[in-house]
């Protein structure tokens, strides 16, 4: 009796010690995650946050001027104008994802975020991140159509192909991202829940998983390579072909007419590719590099392009010029 009371109670010690291990192994799971700001500067956050919130409010100004321009203005009614409005949709949205966390640390020191909406938060940015490389993709196509075949520029980019190719640029980037995001709701989390930003990234997440990352560590460079990396090859491919016709043209005037057409989108996309170029280096080869610099690069990543976008083409854009000026002149 004496033996079977005590394998009653090992039984029971047993059970109890299983049941706080699983308790305790789902609480840990079940933390929300930490927010970063700049760490070391928490004193500071207070300053920090004043360009910031200067750099939102002029994306959000900026982008969102250039939507209400081209909806409200009958003569920016055509493809390459629609498609500059996916960029400034993007840009606005990319915006309005990542500030309302990253206003909250440097604010408020409000750090915590529950795992949806970690997850939701990195896969709206990733997936603008693929959109936006595809938008740029399809202004390419646009300025391409434009100089090499101007006669068929209409009967080529008709209204129901534009919204086709736009459907197309959206459903790429947001599709392509479930695959690694999924996954993030069924890991556990049993390592430390502190982010190294102030917003979620996929790879930030990935980390604190316990569980095997082998897919979440190889789809993404799998989907750079065809998205990314990809889109570029075609955009210079595209270009070395539009700078062959207009070295084809006669005339000086019409080739320097034709090349400034060119010019706000080259430059958009030097500002996308050259800030992504750098963001990938410093995480490749910037090891001993403090992290400060690797968090300030991940936030030039994400606001630099959209704070530049809109200036880019209201100085070289003469007809985003004319409607700013008729706005600001009503």
């Amino acid at each position: 009796m004496e033996r079977e009371g005590e394998t009653v109670t090992t039984v029971k010690k047993q059970c109890f010690e299983f049941h706080s291990v699983h308790t305790m192994w789902s609480n840990i799971s079940a933390a929300p995650f930490l927010l970063t700001g700049f760490p070391g500067l928490e004193a500071a956050h207070h300053w920090i946050s004043i360009p910031f919130f200067a750099i939102y409010i002029s994306v959000l100004l900026g982008n969102g001027t250039l939507l209400y321009l081209i909806k409200d203005d009958h003569n920016l009614h055509e493809p390459m104008y629609y498609f500059l409005a996916m960029l400034a949709g993007t840009d606005l949205t990319v915006t309005l994802t990542t500030m309302p966390t990253v206003m909250a640390v440097l604010w408020v020191d409000h750090r915590e975020i529950r795992h949806g909406a970690c997850f939701l938060q990195a896969y709206i940015i990733h997936s603008l991140s693929i959109v936006e490389s595809g938008v740029l993709l399809a202004m390419s196509y646009d300025r391409f159509v434009a100089i090499c075949t101007p006669l068929h520029y209409n009967s080529i980019l008709t209204n129901s192909r534009v919204i086709a190719i736009g459907l197309g640029v959206v459903l790429r980037g947001f599709l392509s991202l479930v695959p690694p995001i999924l996954p993030l709701f069924w890991f556990s989390y049993c390592r430390s829940h502190v982010l190294s930003h102030a917003f979620c990234l996929h790879q930030d997440v990935m980390k604190l998983a316990c569980a095997d990352i082998t897919f979440n560590r190889i789809y993404p460079v799998v989907l750079v390579a065809l998205t990314f990396f990809l889109d570029a090859l075609i955009i210079v491919f595209s270009y070395v072909l539009i700078l062959k016709t207009v070295m084809g043209i006669a005339s000086g005037e019409e080739r320097a007419k034709a090349l400034n057409t060119c010019v706000s989108h080259i430059s958009c996309v030097l500002v996308f590719y050259i800030t992504v170029i750098g963001l990938t280096f410093i995480h490749r080869f910037g090891k001993n590099a403090p992290h400060v610099v690797h968090i300030t690069m991940s936030y030039v990543y994400f606001l630099f392009p959209p704070f530049m976008n809109p200036i880019i083409y209201s100085i070289k854009t003469k007809q985003i010029q004319r409607s700013v000026l008729r706005l600001l002149s009503v």
